[in-house]
């Protein structure tokens, strides 16, 4: 069973049958302190192997992926620089983008 969610403006594949079926997606807000099950509503595609493909406009309804919250972290820094040729202008800044780490259990269907 396949299926293509989405977080944090981006689109991801997941499949609870796969053997690496983590993944690092945008840091979300509203999650509760010690929560560790996140249900992800937006899900764009479903392909169940058994029935036919469905497509939502834009989301299918009553269909939710499950997932497991495996760690929080930030990533590597990126380094923001800026400079202005003959002008002594330079300003260096970095930059740690926040990430959770998921593990897809359970696709589901109402």
């Amino acid at each position: 069973m396949l299926a293509v969610i989405e977080t944090g403006g981006k689109q991801y594949l997941v499949s609870p049958d796969q053997p690496h079926n983590k993944l690092k997606i945008e840091k979300i807000k509203n999650l509760q302190e010690g929560e560790k099950t996140i249900v992800f509503d937006k899900v764009l595609l479903l392909d169940d192997e058994k029935e036919d493909l469905l497509l939502g406009n834009p989301y299918i309804p009553g269909v939710k992926v499950i997932g497991e919250l495996v760690k929080e972290g930030k990533g590597k820094k990126v380094i923001v620089f800026r400079y202005h040729s003959k002008t002594r202008y330079r300003k260096k800044k970095g930059h740690r983008q926040p990430f959770m780490e998921v593990k897809i259990t359970k696709i589901s269907r109402d």
